[in-house]
């Protein structure tokens, strides 16, 4: 649309200018295999699984070049005679700012993701468990036969070293090593020992004497004929008690 004012040549030309911008976001969430739990001969477990995934969004938009505001002219339309003709047509008198509204755009955003996974057949996982059971039992049995074979080792060795003589000093770091070993002596094994003997004198003289005659009397009547009994013979006969 174009029209003479004042012997000027205007002319209209609207302009509507629309701009916007959509963002969008998502979360993704990945269902990953059972978390497994692994005991030893070939033996692996999966039970339910509870996943909790906090996470955090950043997004950041701008423009360039960035304005944050323009010159806008302001026309000299005076009319000082009157005559409805701008005195000055197309004369700026000065330029004002206008704010362009123009700015970046920030948005933080956060959030938690849950699942839960639960196996459908109750019945492999009951197996699964006494299996586990019964593996960790095994282990523990190895490990106390390893147990009784190091301490039976010990009190092998602390034992002889003991019997020569040869011991830790009490000020060693592995004098507790053999600290609670003891060594006795086979039950076969007679240990050296002393028994107290008391000597009391015999105060029957001649009831003695009169016994060792009548065994000295004995003695010769029994000897066969023809024998001799010799002095020595005789007085060790008389001798014995």
């Amino acid at each position: 649309m174009a029209a003479d004012v004042g012997g000027v040549s205007a002319t209209a030309n609207p302009v509507a200018t629309s701009s916007g911008s959509v963002t969008n976001q998502a979360i993704q969430v990945l269902q990953g295999p059972y978390i497994t739990n692994t005991y030893g001969a070939g033996i692996q477990c999966q039970g339910p699984t509870f996943n909790l995934t906090p996470f955090i969004t950043n997004s950041n938009s701008y423009q360039k070049p960035f304005e944050s505001h323009y010159q806008d002219p302001v026309y000299d339309t005076s009319d000082v005679d009157g005559d409805g003709v701008i005195d000055n047509p197309g004369s700026i008198l000065y330029w004002k700012d206008v704010r362009t509204g123009q700015k970046n755009n920030h948005s933080i955003n956060g959030g938690l993701s849950a699942t839960i996974s639960v196996p459908l057949d109750r019945s492999l996982q009951d197996r699964c468990k006494k299996a586990v059971d019964t593996q960790i039992a095994l282990q523990q049995q190895v490990l106390a036969n390893r147990r009784l074979d190091f301490e039976i080792a010990r009190l092998k060795n602390c034992g002889e070293l003991a019997k020569n003589g040869i011991t830790f000093h009490p000020k060693s770091p592995y004098f507790d090593v053999c600290k609670d070993v003891v060594v006795k002596l086979p039950g076969d094994t007679l240990v050296p020992h002393y028994h107290p003997i008391s000597l009391e004198p015999y105060e029957e003289h001649e009831a003695h004497d009169s016994d060792h005659a009548e065994q000295g009397d004995a003695a010769r009547h029994s000897l066969p004929s023809g024998s001799v009994l010799s002095t020595q013979q005789s007085s060790s006969l008389s001798s014995s008690p």
